[in-house]
Formats: C-alpha cells, structure tokens, sequence
C-alpha cells in the first residue's frame, strides 16, 4: 500500500551522475520537493564548498555534510540528492534508511567524467577531483566507495539512460520495492560484507579450497576485494610480473584499481584489453596474446590476471595454459556467472565457428579473487544471466539454496549484500567440491553441472554467439532437460514448474525464438559431452538427483529442441 512507502527518497551516487537534475524530476511526479546536500551546506554557512575544502579541509566538509543530512531527512515528502561520499560514514547511511528510500544512481567512470567536463567539472569547482589525471582520480574514487554504494535498496545504470528515464526508473523503484525496504531499518547501518575492520585488515581466510587432483588453491569471497588483489597474489606465493587481460567493459570499471592494487604489492604490472564479447574468445585473439606476453618478455613465474567474466576467464586461461607451457593464473571473476562457475574448476577453452569451447584444457588458476561488490556494476541483463547458473547449482546438488533463491529473490535481485554474499559463497563452496572429487569429468561426478548446457551450446553455436548470453542458453536449456526429463518418465511435472517458476523470478527466458533448430541439432551433435555417438543428457529425478542419461530417443530431443526454438506449439498440458 502507498501508505507503507517512506516517504523521502535519497539519491546516492558517484559526482556525475545526474542526482540533482533526477532529483527533481522525480519531485515533479510525485508532487514533493526536492532538496541537494550541497546546497543546504552552502545555504547555512553561507560559503561555497570549494571554499570549504580549500580553508577547513575534507573533515569540515563532512561533518557539515552529515548536519545537512539530518536537516533534510527531518523533512518528509522530499527527494533528497546527495554527495558523492556520503554513504561512506555509517551513520549517515543509518539516518538514510531509518524512513528512507536509497538509490544509486550508477555509471562508468568515463561516462561520468565526460559529463562532469561537459557541465563544467574543473578542479576549482569539483575539489576532490584536482590533479592531473582527473578520470584516474574518478576511477580511483568510485572504487574505494563502491562497496558503500552497492548498499542501496536499488541501483540505477545510468549510462545508456536519459534524465527522464532515470527519473522514471527512480519512481518505479520506489513504488515497487520501497515498502519492502524500509520494514529493516538497519538493512544499511553496517559495514558492507567482506570490508575489513580497519584499513588495510583483509581477513585473509579464503572462502573454501579446491582440492583438484593436479592443483590445490583458495577462492576468496569478499565485498571490496579488488583493492586487496596483490596481497591476494603475494600469500599465494607469486612475485614478479603480473599480466592483467580484461575486456573494454570491465577495465573501465576496475582495469585502473587492478593495476594500483598489484603494482602497490611491488608488482610490475601491464594490461592487454579485448572487445567484449564471445567473439574475442577465438584461437586469433589467443595469438595475438601470445605475441604480447613475448612483446612484454613474460616468463614462467609471471602471472596471468583474468580481470572480467567468463569469456575473459576462459581466454586468458587459455593463454596462461598454452604459452610457454603454463604460466600461474589467477582468476578475478567480475561477473555473477563467472564467480559462481566460470572461475572454479580450471575449464579454458576457446571457440571454434563450429561449436563452442572446441579447442581447451583443464587447467587449474592458483588462486581465485571474487569481489562481490563488482556485481553492482552489471549491466542488468549480465546479472540476470548470471542466476542461471545459480539455479542450476540449486537444482542439482542443494534444496536448501533453491529454498533461498525462491523466498529471496527480491533481496538478491537488487543484491542485498549479506545474501548475496552468502550465495556466492555457497555457490562457490558447491562449485568447489564437484571439482575436488572429478576435476576432468572422468568419473561422472562433475558431468552433472552440465544440467541444460547440451542445448544450450547448441543454441550459442547456432547463434553465432549472438543472440544469447551463456545464461540465458542455459536456462532455456534446463527447460529443454525438464521437459525431456519428464516425456522420459524421470521427472516430476512438480520439479519442472517449480524449476520454471525460480528461472522466471529472476527473469530468466525459457525459450529461445527465431533461432534454427536444425542448427542447434547440428550443434549439440558436436557438443563435448557426446560418449561414443551417443550424447549424454543429465536429467533430474527430484532436486539434488541429478542422473545421466544416453539413451534419449532422437525424436524427443528434436521435439525439445524445436519447442525451445519456439517452432512448435508452447509448452503446457500433460506430459506423458
């Protein structure tokens, strides 16, 4: 009910992105007034704030900063538009939620620094911008303050976005998920999970160990891990030279914070970025790394950074597995997919046009660094893709994560810290012990985390690797096995709805139209689970059961594969 919702809204975010103007515009629709902290600060003292920071320095500021705070979150019916740095002090953040609404309003440092330049951002005017290298100081900033941010109720992408979209989008958040929101009213009073107690305090203890039979390394789960990458480094024993390999999208994010955090830990680090995309992931990309690492005289003992997601992951992993027979690599999974599987279990690989992952080795990284805060940065339909593999995580091996992922899905949706956390750990942890006990598929153990994945290669090849992301294949692709599943006799109609019901909570498609199922049978003919000419299919009898099957009638799997197609009539009715 209306009622229920706060009534002030607050916007937080990174200088740039637009707080002020929204804050207005959302006003307007409201019909509330809308109020900037640095205005009210300017306003009773009477001073601007370059003058403030320039004769009183930063502390002043934000003590006079948090007095403005309290005065507007006195006020009610009001869209407060607030400083860069605000949500760093707990109490602010507390005085935030307790009858408040936070957003925040998101964009790349890039994005942001060419409307801070637009608008007339100086370093006079902006004073925690001075220097030479404005867009580094911004990169540098915003990543120190990200975990802080990642704390709103909702975030917000604003680069593709134009002020009244935003505003709607701000809105539409408020009369969705507010009224949830502020029933905790210390949901943001603590410190974001993983954030060590004091600067520069890393707790140090991974989130669990694969035991592999070629390799044993740590995976570490923590918010704000990125800024502690070369400590991670240096307990794992690695020295030397550090070759981070990311993609244009996540190097805008954290390619800069990478490189500080490994060259402060006495690194020599250097960077070689890719296209985003699938299309990078291919043996002509892989040359053109090899001649880079010989360019940069890379050696044995150097590490390969995977700074990205799982295409990343998949191609520098490649790269470290094959040039100079094997160079130490260390996974940097940034997206919610690559933390949860990508990452874990030591699969490179690269794409032949024929079908996915064709040309690859097991390959196990020495150590993995997850930064959970990093998933605040997805785009949203990545994020998206992402729950995919969770539920799948779910399906096969823990009811009690699918009983989390079906009464949380609103809190990891908008990545509520604490259960988010929490579910990337128990993914990982999950993830972990399949690879422990079968690192090279050769006992079956590990055949099952294939649960969707035949139809969804075929779908991705068939594509082109367009059309879909890896996610988003896999999902349609669980659709397909529970409805072989149950044309089978092996699983319950009951599953396949409950299955369908959590893939559509988070948004995930079951189908797949406009794609050629002929393709896609061609494809999955191909597809790297086939034992002898047969393909191997992992089915479900009940959650945590998965099964192996071979001897799926071909019939079946063009009828399957035509409906996730959607060449055929939609799915509903009795399965026999």
């Amino acid at each position: 009910m209306a009622s229920q919702r706060p009534g002030r809204i607050f916007l937080t975010g990174f200088s740039g992105s637009g707080k002020s103007a929204v804050a207005a515009l959302v006003a307007a629709a409201l019909g509330w007034r809308a109020l900037d902290t640095d205005d009210i600060i300017e306003e009773r003292s009477g001073r601007s704030i370059p003058d403030i920071f320039a004769r009183d320095g930063e502390a002043r500021f934000r003590e006079l900063e948090a007095e403005a705070l309290r005065e507007a979150a006195r006020q009610t019916e009001v869209v407060v538009a607030t400083g860069g740095g605000i949500v760093q002090s707990t109490a602010n953040r507390r005085l935030m939620a307790g009858g408040g609404f936070v957003v925040c309003l998101e964009g790349q440092p890039e994005v942001l620094w060419r409307r801070l330049r637009d608008a007339g951002g100086s370093a006079t005017e902006r004073p925690l911008l001075a220097g030479p290298d404005p867009l580094g100081r911004i990169r540098a900033l915003k990543a120190q303050r990200q975990p802080f941010y990642a704390l709103a109720d909702c975030t917000i992408h604003t680069d593709s976005l134009n002020l009244s979209q935003v505003a709607e989008d701000v809105v539409h958040a408020w009369r969705r998920l507010s009224a949830r929101a502020a029933r905790d009213p210390d949901r943001l009073s603590g410190e974001p999970v993983g954030t060590p107690a004091g600067e520069g305090a890393p707790t140090g203890r991974p989130a669990c160990w694969v035991d592999a039979e070629s390799a044993r390394y740590p995976v570490h789960v923590e918010w704000g891990a990125m800024t502690r990458l070369g400590e991670r480094l240096r307990e794992a024993g690695l020295s030397g030279a550090a070759h981070v390999i990311s993609d244009d999208h996540v190097w805008h994010h954290y390619g800069e914070a990478a490189l500080a955090s490994l060259r402060q830990a006495g690194f020599e680090a250097d960077s070689y970025v890719v296209p985003a995309g699938e299309a990078s992931k291919s043996l002509t990309t892989a040359s053109h790394l090899y001649e880079w690492l010989a360019s940069r005289r890379a050696e044995r003992g150097h590490a390969v950074v995977a700074l990205g997601g799982g295409m990343v992951g998949d191609l520098a992993g490649f790269t470290a597995a094959t040039y100079l027979r094997g160079l130490p690599l260390v996974h940097v999974p940034t997206s919610l997919l690559a933390m949860v599987d990508a990452s874990i279990g030591g699969k490179v690989a690269v794409n032949l046009s024929e079908a996915k992952n064709l040309v690859g080795a097991f390959y196990q990284p020495r150590l993995v660094v997850t930064d959970v805060s990093a998933l605040t940065t997805l785009p949203a339909r990545e994020l998206t893709s992402g729950w995919a593999e969770v539920a799948k995580h779910a399906l096969i091996m823990d009811a009690d994560l699918l009983s989390t992922l079906e009464t949380q899905v609103a809190d990891l949706r908008r990545l509520e810290p604490g259960v988010t956390a929490a579910v990337v750990r128990r993914n990982v942890e999950l993830k972990a012990q399949v690879v422990s006990e079968d690192e090279r598929e050769t006992t079956g153990r590990r055949t099952i985390l294939n649960y969707g994945h035949t139809v969804a290669h075929g779908l991705e090849a068939a594509s082109e690797y367009e059309a879909l992301l890896h996610g988003e294949a896999v999902a349609v692709g669980m659709a397909a096995a529970a409805e072989i599943g149950q044309r089978l006799g092996v699983t319950p109609p009951a599953l396949a709805e409950r299955q369908a019901a959590v893939l559509a909570s988070f948004g995930l498609p079951q189908e797949a139209p406009g794609i050629d199922p002929e393709r896609v049978l061609a494809a999955t003919a191909l597809d790297k689970k086939v034992s002898g000419r047969a393909v191997r299919w992992v089915l479900l009898e009940d959650v945590g059961r998965p099964v192996l099957r071979d001897d799926v009638p071909d019939a079946l799997v063009r009828q399957a594969v035509r409906r996730a197609c959607g060449a055929a009539e939609k799915r509903g009715g009795r399965r026999g």
